[in-house]
């Protein structure tokens, strides 16, 4: 006796769990076979849509067809079988070698010309409806994304408000999210310490589970958390609705470590210039190594490998350059006098700083306007533009987030000021109390190009820092007889510079002693 199999169908788990679809499905090709004498022997159920390639159960099916396991195939319609013409093609090919396919739903002779005809048609408009929902839900979705929403999951430590509302911040998960990008950029954590860290903090997953490390990665990688949308299939970048998590500034920094340019792998020995000192000759960074009680750094390379110092040098040329950034009595006087000033005319001083960001905001969005331009001219590729548009977005969102500083009151610059220059004064006497963390965090906020030329240690101080080094002083290391314009011109530049200062390095560099200097 001949027998068949029955194939139903729905798009979705949820369809397939909410849905009377397959019952429906069931009964309607039950009571076919029962009016054309049929016997079904194997029911196949799938929760698939029949718009892409590649469904299991479908494909075990048909392998099965083709093994000759059963006549042939009952299906409710021809939409439940394809909606891509390759399945419809593969359909056909079992028709061609003598199976048998019903379609409950229709009447239709598919050994005749005209039977095929009118299911092939049927089987186009199918995958025509498909590649037109396709377009129109492309389109929905690209709307949502220009007006700043994010159509899909939020991503940890969002919450979703439903359609037509941008994520907001989960209050649990979203400071253990800040917590995770601010451990990692201390550089003490690798990607699987990470995960098992912040697994003991209390993070999970959507499923309630421990953060694996490729989800630790794409997290860490994910701008959304700075205010940016970007779609990773297509890297196309988009300015989001909703509150950025993260600075701009320290996602760059996890971005330098997990790129490589800096590292978070941890070492056996916490040595204080670890990977801090370069070989002048070759550039290659001197390795720390442990000989009779005292570090040595080594340049390993074939061409260079004489060249070594014990880290107390080092340590004695930093601190003693470290004294250059004291101010004396005179010029301490003569700061907080200038400081005392700013703070009284602070404030028509920040509505000048507003105006200026507001104008920066203005020319940045000019430059987007520009941009589109020329790619829907046609002058630019789109890889070309999606890498400028995410810069400007970047750039964007940096000066939003220091106007949103400004008018909240957040961000003094008179503030900013009087700390800079404690810390820059404090730098010698903190550097030679603080731990080897601290320690190495104050090298890496002051310093720049810390280089070993044989056997003599070379480096210059970042901006700022480098203009209080290098002010006007006598040769005995008094302050020069103008001492008021020498300290005017000092106090210009660090102002004029001091946005390239991250206060939240320096919090991070001096710990409690800031608070208590």
């Amino acid at each position: 006796m001949k027998t068949y199999f029955g194939y139903i169908r729905v798009s979705t788990t949820r369809q397939g769990e909410r849905n009377v679809s397959l019952p429906e499905q069931k009964d309607a090709i039950e009571r076919h076979a029962e009016r054309s004498g049929l016997t079904i022997s194997t029911w196949f159920e799938e929760q698939q849509t029949a718009a892409k390639r590649g469904r299991p159960i479908w494909t075990k099916m048909l392998k099965l067809l083709r093994q000759g396991k059963a006549a042939g195939v009952l299906i409710h319609k021809i939409d439940r079988s394809a909606r891509n013409l390759k399945d419809w093609a593969d359909l056909g090919e079992l028709i061609d070698q003598g199976i048998e396919v019903h379609f409950a739903n229709e009447s239709l002779d598919l050994n005749s010309r005209g039977g095929r005809l009118s299911a092939d048609i049927q089987a186009v408009v199918a995958a025509d409806y498909i590649r037109n929902l396709r377009e129109e839900t492309k389109k929905g979705i690209y709307g949502r994304l220009k007006q700043g929403l994010y159509p899909l999951r939020a991503p940890i430590g969002y919450l979703d408000n439903g359609q037509g509302k941008a994520k907001t911040i989960d209050p649990v998960k979203g400071l253990l999210i800040r917590k995770a990008f601010e451990l990692y950029r201390t550089t003490r954590f690798n990607m699987p310490e990470l995960c098992d860290e912040m697994f003991r903090l209390g993070l999970r997953n959507h499923a309630g589970g421990k953060v694996s490390l490729n989800g630790m990665s794409v997290l860490l990688k994910n701008p959304f958390y700075t205010g940016i949308i970007r779609i990773r299939k297509t890297n196309q970048v988009f300015k989001g609705r909703h509150d950025a998590l993260i600075s701009k500034q320290h996602f760059e920094e996890v971005q330098d470590i997990i790129s490589g340019r800096l590292t978070a792998r941890p070492d056996k020995h916490d040595f204080l210039f670890r990977k801090l000192v370069k070989c002048k000759a070759c550039g290659y960074s001197l390795i720390g190594e442990l000989q009779k009680s005292h570090v040595y750094y080594r340049c390993h390379t074939r061409v260079c490998q004489p060249t070594s110092i014990r880290e107390e040098r080092i340590a004695s040329v930093v601190s003693e350059r470290f004294k250059q950034l004291q101010f004396t009595l005179a010029e301490k006087k003569y700061l907080e006098e200038r400081i005392r000033a700013l703070k009284q005319r602070w404030i028509d001083e920040k509505e000048q700083l507003i105006t200026n960001a507001n104008v920066k905001l203005q020319q940045v969005s000019e430059r987007l306007e520009r941009l589109t331009d020329a790619y829907l001219d046609r002058a630019i590729e789109r890889d070309i533009f999606e890498e400028r548009k995410a810069t400007l977005l970047f750039e964007r969102r940096e000066i939003q987030e220091s106007l949103e500083e400004l008018k909240n009151g957040t961000r003094s610059l008179p503030d900013e000021l009087q700390k800079f220059i404690e810390l820059a004064g404090s730098a010698y006497s903190l550097y030679e109390s603080a731990t080897v963390h601290k320690k190495r965090e104050l090298v890496k906020l002051i310093t720049s190009n810390l280089m070993l030329d044989r056997k003599n240690v070379e480096f210059s101080f970042q901006i700022p820092f480098r203009e209080v080094a290098e002010r006007e002083r006598n040769d005995d290391c008094r302050p020069s007889k103008d001492l008021a314009r020498t300290l005017d011109v000092l106090f210009a530049s660090i102002q004029e510079r001091l946005v390239i200062v991250s206060f939240d390095q320096i919090k991070a560099a001096t710990g409690n002693a800031m608070g208590n200097s």
